[in-house]
């Protein structure tokens, strides 16, 4: 998460460590499982207002700075299909209004969907795949079936 330096406070990040993970977890592994966490990290960088621009102007040049905030999500290669993405981008920016005591996301808040593929996500010392994973008893039946049957045939 990229946000301006002083956006967020302390008790907002450790929200959003935990509802950011679920908002990703939850359509992944299909159920809200607590042992999943460990499985996810949320990673806070602050910029400076003049280190982000928008709309082609840094965000100093603005009479009133705009609220600028990217969610940049790496995931590995599953059953992402674009409904289930938008689950994701849904759930995340509304985790993120939550957590900012606002009613609705802010329209400069922004969400990067990024799929990493199969056989380029590393952890443990070694190459990770979602599909080492699947029989973790984490995931549903039905999530893990989608996910072999997209790996498998896409």
């Amino acid at each position: 998460m990229n946000a301006p330096v002083g956006r967020l406070t302390t008790d907002q990040r450790r929200t959003l460590a935990q509802t950011l993970t679920d908002a990703v977890l939850v359509p992944e592994v299909g159920r809200f499982e607590p042992a999943a966490r460990v499985g996810f990290q949320v990673h806070f960088r602050d910029y400076e207002p003049d280190q982000i621009a928008l709309g082609g102007l840094l965000v100093t040049d603005f009479p009133e700075a705009p609220d600028v905030v990217v969610i940049d999500l790496a995931v590995m290669d599953a059953d992402w299909g674009q409904e289930v993405r938008e689950v994701v981008i849904t759930r995340l920016l509304r985790a993120m209004a939550d957590a900012c005591d606002l009613p609705d996301p802010q329209p400069a808040w922004w969400v990067t969907f990024r799929v990493i593929d199969e056989g380029s996500w590393g952890a443990g010392g070694g190459v990770l795949s979602v599909l080492s994973l699947l029989d973790s008893g984490v995931f549903t039946p039905e999530r893990a079936d989608a996910i072999r049957h997209a790996l498998t045939v896409g």
